[in-house]
């Protein structure tokens, strides 16, 4: 079960009716955090006794505006917003689309706020469908992980209409540090692309200058101290630096995960003719790696290639 650490001080905003969709590692303490900031949430998820067991963990901390519901549809009556964060585009369409997905439940104005990593087109997809039914669609992906899902300390890259945005951005700050409109539809999906271009890169940098210094005798975690002082510092270095030296890697957000992400950054740079050599070799990198049997090793895994 994910953990849940409450915000020093949560944004003060008017309460609402929330539906929250996806209770994995990252969607439980996005809704934890929307019940300790003072929301009445309605939570769902396809493995129905996760979805009853946030009820619980919620009732212990002495919090009784959790309940849980069998469909999207469900969740999603009398919300004024609906929350997602599951695992694909095929999955995101599955709750907000037909008989039983989120839209058929929707009152009029309500807005749907998708936090999955997707395609930019299935946002403006949904974004149409929300429209035509008189609703709002948000796409929202986030970065930060889920130590900053569990801190409530997520960035939130967004894309759709401003005046629905304005109306989420005060409940979406109960999980997020920063909740910024980057454009219209599709635009939050692009700029999740752009982060996940850089911690690419990144990480294949400090995997190889790791190596580096370790076949070369020295100390990596006193280097690493003190190159973190100067133009080398970075939150990839800062954050995983040391355990990539100790070769601990049972944390964090999964290859598998990443590799997902780049196939849709590569996806779209094919559609838009953007180059990337060095985020496709990356991407074959970790494959790489799931073939080593490290799928659910922390993205920082990368070094395992080298040793």
């Amino acid at each position: 079960m994910p953990q849940v650490n409450p915000k020093a001080s949560y944004e003060p905003t008017s309460p609402q009716r929330v539906a929250f969709l996806g209770l994995g590692v990252m969607g439980w303490p996005m809704a934890a955090h929307l019940a300790l900031a003072g929301h009445t949430v309605t939570v769902y998820n396809r493995t129905t006794a996760k979805a009853q067991a946030l009820v619980q963990a919620m009732a212990e901390r002495g919090i009784d505006r959790v309940q849980a519901a069998a469909t999207p549809r469900a969740a999603a009556e009398g919300a004024a917003f609906v929350m997602a964060c599951v695992g694909n585009d095929d999955d995101l369409r599955s709750v907000v689309l037909g008989p039983d997905g989120a839209l058929a439940g929707m009152a009029a104005d309500a807005v749907f706020v998708d936090h999955t990593t997707t395609s930019a087109e299935v946002a403006r997809e949904l974004y149409a469908a929300a429209r035509q039914q008189s609703c709002h669609f948000i796409d929202a992906p986030v970065s930060g992980g889920q130590a900053g899902a569990e801190n409530g300390q997520l960035t939130i890259m967004c894309g759709g209409d401003e005046v629905p945005f304005a109306r989420a951005q005060p409940v979406m700050a109960a999980y997020a540090r920063a909740v910024t409109r980057l454009g219209d539809s599709g635009a939050g999906q692009l700029a999740k692309m752009v982060n996940q271009i850089c911690i690419a890169g990144l990480v294949q940098g400090l995997s190889e200058a790791i190596a580096f210094g370790q076949r070369a005798g020295l100390d990596m975690k006193l280097v690493l101290d003190v190159i973190g002082k100067g133009a080398a510092q970075s939150w990839q270095m800062d954050n995983r630096g040391k355990t990539m030296v100790e070769d601990r890697f049972d944390f964090g957000f999964a290859v598998d995960w990443m590799r997902k992400d780049l196939g849709l950054v590569l996806q779209e740079a094919r559609r838009n003719g953007a180059r990337l050599p060095v985020t496709a070799l990356v991407d074959q990198f970790y494959a790489d790696v799931q073939a080593m049997g490290g799928g659910r090793w922390d993205t920082s895994s990368l070094i395992r290639r080298l040793r």
